[in-house]
C-alpha cells in the first residue's frame, strides 16, 4: 500500500499511537486544488491529523471534520474523514502566497493567523459530537495537542510535516498522534517528553526512508512497542450527481423556478474534490417535479 496508518500501543498499553505516510493523498489534493506551497503544507497536515483521528472511530457510518478558522489570508480549511482514513479537504484560498517565515520554512502560521480549531465527530447520534479550541499557534499539530488535552482531558503529542520538491510537488507527508493513557506512570511520562524534545522533524524522518513504523520504533522502541495493525489511507470524495441533486431539492421549489426561468443551465461544483456537474433546464424541471413530491 503507499499511504497507510500504522496504529499501536506502547509501555504495556499505557500509550496508544499513530503514525501516518500521506505524500499520495496530499499530492492528489494539491492537484485537485492547485494550492500554493504553504497552502499545501496547512492543508496537508490538516489531512494527515484528518484521517489519523478518523481512524480512531469504530462505526462504519462514523464521520469526523475538523474545521480550522483563522484571520489569516489561507481563510480556512475543512477536512472530512471516516474511520476507514478516506479523508478529503479544502481550503478556503488555495492560492496564497506569503513570505516564509524567520526559520526561512513556509510560514503556516502566519497564512493562519488567529481563530479557532472545532473537530465535529458525527457518529450516528442525534447530535454530533462538537469540540472548539482558540488556536495556540496556527501550526496545526500544536493546535490539536492543545485541542485533545482541554477539550477531551487525554494528554497528547501531535506531530504533521509535508515537504515539498522544487517544483512544488508533494515529496514527504505525513505524522503523528501519541496518547497517554489515564494510568500512565510518572516514570513513562518523562521518559516520554525527554524522547519527544530530542526527536527530528516528522519530515526529516519520512526524508530518510523511515516507514510509520520506523517513526514509531524511533520515537517509542525504548517503550517496548506493539504494532496493532495498519489501515490504508486515501484522498476519497463520495460526491455523486445524485446527492447534488438531493442539494438542490433541499434548497426548495421556489429557488429552483427561479433558475429555469433564467433559461441557463446551472454548474455544482463540490468544494472537496472540485468534481463539477451540470444540470440543463430540462434536469431541473425534473428535480422541480421531485420536490414537489
Amino acid at each position: 500500500m503507499s499511504d497507510y496508518i500504522v496504529r499501536a500501543t506502547a509501555a504495556d498499553n499505557q500509550i496508544r499511537v499513530f503514525a501516518i505516510t500521506s505524500r499520495d493523498l496530499v499530492e492528489k489534493a494539491r492537484q485537485i486544488h492547485n494550492t500554493s506551497p504553504v497552502a499545501t503544507a496547512a492543508l496537508g497536515r490538516t489531512l494527515s491529523a484528518g484521517a489519523m483521528m478518523g481512524s480512531m472511530m469504530k462505526g462504519e457510518q462514523d464521520l469526523l471534520t475538523l474545521q480550522i478558522r483563522g484571520d489569516g489570508p489561507l481563510g480556512g480549511i475543512t477536512v472530512t474523514a471516516d474511520s476507514k482514513a478516506q479523508v478529503k479537504g479544502y481550503v478556503n484560498e488555495p492560492a496564497v502566497l506569503i513570505p516564509a517565515n524567520a526559520k526561512g520554512k513556509l510560514d503556516v502560521s502566519g497564512a493562519i493567523g488567529r481563530g479557532m480549531l472545532q473537530v465535529i465527530r458525527d457518529l450516528g447520534m442525534k447530535e454530533p459530537y462538537a469540540g472548539q479550541t482558540e488556536l495556540q499557534t496556527g501550526e496545526i499539530a500544536e493546535d490539536l495537542t492543545y485541542y485533545f488535552a482541554t477539550s477531551e482531558q487525554i494528554p497528547s503529542s501531535v506531530g504533521l510535516g509535508v515537504l515539498l520538491n522544487r517544483d512544488n510537488t508533494v515529496r514527504q507527508a505525513g505524522g503523528f498522534i501519541i496518547q497517554l493513557m489515564p494510568y500512565t506512570e510518572e516514570k513513562v511520562i518523562d521518559a516520554l517528553e525527554k524522547r519527544l524534545a530530542a526527536m527530528s522533524s516528522v519530515t526529516e524522518l519520512l526524508d530518510r526512508g523511515l516507514s510509520p513504523e520506523g517513526i514509531l520504533e524511533d520515537l517509542l522502541g525504548e517503550f517496548g512497542l506493539t504494532v496493532n495493525d495498519t489501515v490504508p489511507a486515501a484522498f476519497s470524495c463520495s460526491c455523486s450527481r445524485e446527492r447534488v441533486e438531493k442539494a438542490i431539492i433541499s434548497i426548495g421549489s421556489k429557488e429552483i423556478r427561479d433558475m429555469i426561468r433564467d433559461g441557463k443551465p446551472i454548474e455544482v461544483k463540490c468544494h472537496f474534490c472540485n468534481e463539477a456537474y451540470t444540470f440543463t433546464i430540462e434536469d431541473l424541471k425534473e428535480i422541480l417535479n421531485k420536490a414537489k413530491r
